[in-house]
């Protein structure tokens, strides 16, 4: 028996140059035995101190990854599963696909069990205050699953990174000063607090966010096992909790409905209509459509914008311009095409001797539909739902300017204005007949700031003055 002796419990350098050699010199994974620290051999077996590695055996990197994690697992014959994978490799260099393989398979398991360690760790970590040398010092005691000290203690040191503090575990020890993370031996629980003042604050945080009505106590358990209670003081108040979930579930459900939104109740006074929203409301002018809607809950869009945006321009105008939504610039504003989108209009306009002051602008969709990216707000294109909620609104404008002719930018607004989906290149400059007027379909400004070449962009804009222009002789 060749026996590899290892610094540590997680020495992965060590077991790799051993197995590596091991590797080299055709020692089979039965005759190959890995060991941790100075312990007593069997009668027959030649111990191998780990020394220089033998040639290179090139393996895939899934195979490292997967490595480097399964030797954290509290698992003693870990070394030997994986020196068994690593045997095999040379003849079945796809061996790590085979994801039904029982040897495959196992060390999968286990470092899915090591992952599964450092996630828990980084949730029920809970840091105790304590002095040292004069400064906060913030130390915890944590019982890992597995050996995920120095896997997770990175983690920490980002989340934490103007923190003194200490992880102390069964295995080893992390200490982060604020500027560099080192690591140190096992400890024991009397090293750390028993308590500190902040936990009373903390035991108040959780017990008033606990939800009675969504109480799953297996699943609870499942996400929070009872193994990390003892170290964890909000689980104290766990039992009492659920004891009580029941009648308290009851009581919010007898409680009675709370005021209405005080914000939303004044914009309504504001409009001197309650009953704004109900069968048969026409508004009467701009002026109240405007105002109404501010209190419009047709789609879910309003939630997250800061105002709705109607169209602005002359009751009587005879040319009607559609956009999609309103932009960033515009939610902020509240008028419609004030944006960078609005300028490439405006010099269009301008450009084909249509004046904007006679123009009636406004948008299919009245709020604006984003996505918060960082400090940004992103646009998103509307649902065909969220279109067709909001055609109310627009064509409440369409009957109170009646315009002669109706613009449409790009494929939300035609379909804001026609009722269906429509492929603006293949209908874009064909006037329509409708009802009420003349629709034109063209691109939105939007799409010549997109286009990253320039001579396609200005190809693109004289196309978009030419329906302009066309718009013109209809009027």
């Amino acid at each position: 028996m060749q026996v590899a002796t290892l610094a540590n419990e997680t020495d992965f350098d060590g077991w790799r140059q051993a197995a590596r050699r091991f590797r080299a010199a055709g020692v089979r994974p039965e005759a190959a035995s890995f060991r941790v620290g100075a312990g007593e051999g069997g009668l027959f077996d030649d111990v191998a101190p780990v020394g220089e590695a033998g040639p290179q055996f090139p393996v895939p990197r899934a195979f490292v990854e997967l490595a480097e994690n399964v030797i954290l697992h509290r698992s003693a014959d870990r070394f030997d599963l994986l020196y068994r994978l690593l045997w095999r490799l040379e003849r079945e260099p796809d061996l790590m696909r085979v994801v039904s393989d029982r040897d495959v398979a196992d060390a999968m398991e286990r470092a899915k069990n090591v992952n599964r360690a450092s996630h828990k760790m980084k949730a029920f970590v809970r840091f105790r205050l304590a002095e040292a040398e004069g400064e906060e010092h913030w130390i915890s005691w944590f019982e890992p699953a597995h050996r995920v000290v120095e896997k997770t203690a990175p983690f920490f040191a980002r989340r934490f990174s103007t923190m003194r503090w200490s992880i102390l575990t069964p295995d080893g020890s992390a200490f982060w000063d604020t500027e560099r993370l080192t690591f140190g031996p096992a400890a024991t629980r009397d090293m750390a607090p028993a308590e500190d003042e902040i936990e009373d604050f903390w035991k108040t945080y959780y017990a008033s966010t606990f939800n009675p009505a969504r109480l799953k106590t297996k699943t609870m358990q499942g996400e929070m096992p009872k193994r990390y209670w003892a170290n964890l003081p909000e689980a104290a108040l766990i039992p009492e909790l659920v004891a009580a979930a029941n009648g308290r579930a009851a009581a919010m459900v007898a409680a009675p409905a709370p005021e209405p939104n005080p914000r939303l109740a004044k914009t309504l006074s504001r409009m001197g209509r309650d009953h704004a929203f109900e069968e048969g409301f026409v508004p009467s002018s701009l002026e109240e459509l405007g105002h109404a809607v501010q209190a419009c809950r047709r789609c879910p869009l309003w939630r997250d914008a800061t105002q709705g945006v109607c169209g602005q321009g002359p009751k009587a105008a005879k040319l009607m311009i559609v956009g999609e939504q309103p932009g960033d610039q515009e939610d902020l504003a509240g008028q419609p095409f004030v944006g960078p989108a609005g300028q490439v209009l405006d010099a269009a306009l301008s450009e084909t001797g249509i004046d904007r002051d006679d123009v009636f602008v406004t948008n299919a969709v009245k709020h604006f539909k984003h996505e918060p990216r960082g400090k940004r707000r992103i646009h998103r294109t509307p649902a065909a739902s969220e279109i067709s909620a909001c055609r109310w609104w627009l064509n409440a404008e369409r009957a109170l300017v009646k315009p002669k002719v109706i613009l449409t930018l790009g494929s939300t607004a035609a379909l804001g204005v026609l009722g269906r989906k429509v492929a603006v290149t293949q209908e874009r400059g064909q006037p329509l007949a409708l009802p009420d007027a003349t629709a034109l379909l063209t691109v939105h400004p939007s799409y010549l700031l997109r286009i990253p070449d320039r001579e396609a962009a200005e190809t693109e804009r004289e196309r978009f003055v030419a329906d302009l222009k066309a718009v013109h002789r209809l009027l």
